[in-house]
């Protein structure tokens, strides 16, 4: 997609998109993982909320985003040391909000990085493990980023292997409730999403140009909440244009969907 009157391509909606997670977070680490959600979360910190906090990756705590790609000469401006006791100090605190990339999502918000097919045992195919996703789904706001809206990653059933919590009853943790499992968005090259619909059911929050609401259920598995009116997704400003030029001096975002 390219619009000759403001002249962004989908990558640059969906960073663009993607960045309203961090909002009205206010003062927490956020934490974008994949070159949408990392762009994600500067652009968030350059613009709607500069009390963003964000690392360099490494163990320090940096005063602007740090640009993705080579370098060229660029120093990083650090601020404060971050290193992994720090980072685990936020995350059981609460004071964290990463975006992250699962490989499948069910109608709970329920993601999957592990496994996929046959049996936890025997998988089809085996991928990361969990990672930090159990610790982090009950401890901190998490929004998602799916680059191919389609049934195989949001699924008519649970996810083959529960990697992270979501809006499910039979699965929240002792002494939980729902009100502590915090999904913001889900943001993928068709729309965006949330949870809440009726019974913290996936909604539709708002559909990118020339994207109808049949196309986005016909590639879910499972019923979503489709709203009577639902506004087209807002297009990168000039400005969120200019912050993205300066954070990706390589345009590398404009590859990040093939």
């Amino acid at each position: 997609m390219s619009n000759p009157a403001t002249d962004y391509n989908l990558p640059e909606l969906l960073i663009c998109a993607a960045s309203r997670a961090w909002d009205n977070d206010g003062e927490v680490l956020a934490t974008g993982i994949g070159l949408v959600p990392r762009l994600a979360a500067s652009l968030a910190m350059c613009t709607t909320n500069p009390d963003l906090l964000m690392t360099d990756s490494e163990a320090f705590v940096v005063s602007e985003p740090v640009p993705v790609g080579p370098r060229n000469g660029y120093e990083i401006k650090r601020e404060s040391w971050m290193g992994f006791s720090r980072i685990f100090d936020n995350v059981w605190g609460g004071k964290r909000h990463a975006f992250v990339g699962p490989t499948q999502i069910d109608r709970f918000g329920q993601a999957n990085i592990s496994c996929i097919g046959g049996t936890y045992q025997q998988p089809k195919v085996q991928m990361l493990g969990v990672r930090g996703f159990p610790g982090n789904s009950i401890s901190h706001a998490n929004s998602f980023f799916i680059p191919n809206h389609n049934t195989r990653v949001f699924v008519a059933e649970e996810v083959d292997m529960v990697s992270s919590i979501g809006y499910n009853p039979a699965r929240l943790p002792k002494g939980y409730t729902l009100d502590d499992i915090d999904i913001r968005l889900i943001v993928t090259n068709l729309c965006v999403l949330d949870f809440n619909g009726p019974n913290k059911q996936v909604r539709i929050v708002s559909l990118h140009p020339g994207v109808s609401a049949a196309q986005v259920q016909d590639n879910t598995a499972f019923e979503l909440c489709i709203p009577d009116a639902i506004p087209t997704t807002a297009e990168p400003t000039p400005e969120q244009l200019a912050v993205l030029a300066r954070v990706d001096p390589h345009n590398l975002r404009a590859k990040v969907l093939g």
